[in-house]
């Protein structure tokens, strides 16, 4: 059939990149509808209701991130769309189990309407891990596997979430079996997180169906995953000069995605989306092309996306026109086949059905202390180790006198402390944690993995209470209260975890969040995930929720006192 003579968009004069080739070749490209007409020579004939003239420049197909969680952003979802597509991501695949530990199925309903962009691709994933370790933290929300069984056949929905309970897969956990086996029964993907599993437990894992990994690896263990077809999803902080060099000494490139996982507002409008992940790879040492690649092709390959990631006829015309490939920020962006303006209006939702999720009345002075039933004396408790690279934290211990069964912690050391703020329990738990040379002051933070309890980290009492107290008014957000200067507030009222303002003062608010926390002392290159995983329990070595201190890898309660 000929080329029509009439068309939606044309772009004229491109250099079209091919994913499959490496070729880069000059080409016009026809647009009717949301799809790709026609590839052809430049110079055709044909009307073209917009024109887009495109010399000298590259046109390449939109960006496809594999792994991410929108509440990340802080944003609600049509205004993390509004914000990427203009970055170039044209799809993701969000897994949204920050909200639903919150409020469960409905959130994740909600997430799902009010991601039905008009522009951007949201495809979902269900969460696995509801609470992200069953028995050792309280959350707001529990999923069953016949819940995801049946949430698996929504609209939109493609995949089983990140599996990160991988000590629960490998030793055969009934809960986690039956969630397994209800997403392989659906035929879905199984996406993974199993931070530093090697050799016969990382069989296990693989035996069990789940073949994707987004988690920092050793270079070693990340080319052994490779090596048995696990698919690699490298986030910035996986981006190393080591792990690229020893992907290089392979005889042949394996197959990757470049993901997000997790970034702020901030970081989105000040250094990008995936365009910002694809310059790190670039810096790290990968080629250009094969950064393309991992943008496209392979993502889209992985998602089961045959209709996008690459620029043919026939493909759902996503599209990124860029000066070079070394220059992955786009020109202009191409979605569904209509041109993405930069004067889009900010997204926010019709309502909030999670604006009461923080469940916990002002603290008093005593809900401040940490008490203990431990005769007086000194005493030598457990504490969490940070570090200002990445999110794993190593046991240490520190000594503290304790008197009438108080700690006397203010002054010795900074103090880690989870309030379960969903069920009215009244339970928390406390630790030290040591690692920055810290100011008086406080942050304290709704948001933080993955059950979101009220967590704060202080080194006084005062602060300690005065920032949670701030959250707690504001029904979630983030806190930071720096003796001698003004408290610096972010109110994330949708869930505790996400706000519905538009991403400017979204960003402008989680900047001053960053810029405190540098100044108090947290100097992490990324201070959002250092401060919001020290209740992560899945994520290594030691961490602390609501009900005390967990030794991850062996799924173990850690003593509180050595």
């Amino acid at each position: 059939m000929p080329i029509p003579s009439h068309c939606d968009l044309l772009i004229r004069g491109a250099g079209v990149v091919s994913v499959h080739t490496g070729e880069i070749v000059p080409a016009d490209v026809v647009v009717s509808g949301d799809l790709i007409r026609a590839v052809t020579a430049p110079g055709v004939r044909i009307e073209a209701d917009r024109v887009l003239d495109a010399d000298g420049l590259l046109l390449a197909p939109g960006y496809i991130d594999a792994h991410m969680h929108i509440e990340s952003s802080l944003l609600t979802p049509a205004e993390f769309a509004r914000i990427t597509v203009r970055r170039g991501t044209t799809t993701v695949l969000a897994d949204p189990h920050e909200i639903v530990n919150v409020a469960g199925r409905e959130a994740m309903a909600w997430m799902i309407e009010q991601g039905r962009s008009p522009s951007q691709t949201m495809l979902w994933a269900v969460p696995s891990c509801v609470p992200a370790l069953e028995g050792f933290e309280t959350a707001g929300s529990r999923l069953t596997a016949e819940d995801i069984a049946d949430m698996l056949g929504w609209e939109g929905v493609t995949t089983l979430g990140e599996v990160m309970d991988y000590r629960a897969v490998v030793a055969g956990s009934p809960r986690m079996r039956a969630i397994v086996d209800a997403a392989r029964r659906k035929g879905v993907r199984l996406d993974g997180h199993c931070p530093g599993l090697s050799g016969d437990d990382l069989g296990e894992y693989l035996w069990a169906g789940i073949d994707s990994d987004h988690t920092k690896n050793t270079p070693e263990v990340a080319v052994e995953k490779a090596r048995l077809g696990m698919l690699l999803m490298l986030q910035e902080k996986c981006l190393t000069p080591e792990l690229v060099g020893r992907l290089h000494e392979l005889p042949v490139l394996p197959d990757f995605c470049l993901v997000t996982d997790d970034l702020a507002a901030d970081a989105i409008l000040e250094r990008g989306h995936l365009d910002h992940i694809a310059r790190v790879a670039l810096d790290a040492g990968l080629g250009p092309l094969t950064v393309l690649r991992a943008l496209t092709l392979h993502p889209a390959r992985r998602l089961g996306l045959d209709d996008r990631g690459v620029v043919a006829p026939g493909k759902r015309a996503d599209l990124v026109l860029l000066r070079a490939l070394e220059d992955p920020t786009p020109v202009t962006v191409v979605c569904g086949g209509r041109v993405v303006e930069d004067s889009g209006a900010p997204a926010a939702p019709a309502a909030n059905p999670f604006a009461d999720s923080v469940r916990l009345a002002p603290l008093d002075e005593d809900d401040c202390r940490w008490r203990v039933d431990l005769p007086d004396g000194e005493h030598t408790f457990r504490a969490l180790r940070v570090n200002p690279v990445d999110t794993y934290t190593e046991p240490a211990e520190i000594a503290l006198p304790v008197r009438d069964g108080i700690v006397e912690w203010e002054g010795r050391t900074a103090l880690l402390a989870v309030y379960e703020r969903h069920h009215g329990s009244g339970r928390r738990a406390m630790a030290p944690v040591v690692g920055f040379d810290l100011a008086e002051g406080a942050v304290a933070t709704t948001y933080a993995h993955d059950s979101h309890n009220l967590t704060v980290i202080a080194t006084d009492t005062s602060a300690l209470r005065h920032a949670a107290n701030r959250v707690i008014g504001s029904q979630g957000g983030i806190c930071v209260a720096v003796t001698g200067r003004p408290a610096v507030h972010l109110p994330l009222p949708v869930g505790g975890v996400m706000s519905a303002a538009p991403a400017p003062e979204v960003a402008d608010g989680a900047g001053a969040v960053r810029e405190a926390l540098h100044a108090w002392g947290w100097r992490h290159r990324n201070a959002f995930m250092s401060v919001s995983t020290l209740t992560l329990p899945v994520s290594p070595q030691v961490k602390l929720t609501d009900m005390g201190l967990v030794r991850v890898v062996d799924r173990a309660w850690e003593p509180a006192v050595i």
